[in-house]
């Protein structure tokens, strides 16, 4: 029983996403990190708050954490096919560092 709720929650932290998911990811990184710098920077500008404009980019850079960290579902959509394990026996008379393998 304990075995099996600690693979659920090696299953959580670990998680897995495909590289069309990790391309999305920085996708996102840049792009709303970007987003909530300028929205905190503008609005400390004109309203002259610095506090607030730090506590702006504060809350979006952890709503960004939120967003990217965890691996969601949705960047594992193109999961890879690896190939199976085979039995592969190396060629005949293979050198290697001028060592043959047989």
């Amino acid at each position: 029983m304990a075995e099996h709720l600690l693979d659920q929650v090696r299953d959580l932290f670990e998680g897995q996403i495909d590289f069309e998911g990790q391309k999305l990811v920085e996708l996102l990184v840049n792009a709303a990190l970007t987003l909530v710098g300028a929205i905190a920077f503008f609005i400390g500008y004109f309203l002259q708050d610095i506090k607030l404009a730090v506590y702006i980019g504060l809350i979006g850079t952890a709503a960004v954490f939120v967003l990217v960290v965890p691996p969601w579902p949705f960047y594992n959509r193109h999961p890879v096919k690896w190939l199976p394990v085979g039995g592969v026996t190396p060629p005949a008379n293979l050198v290697i560092n001028d060592e043959v393998l047989k």
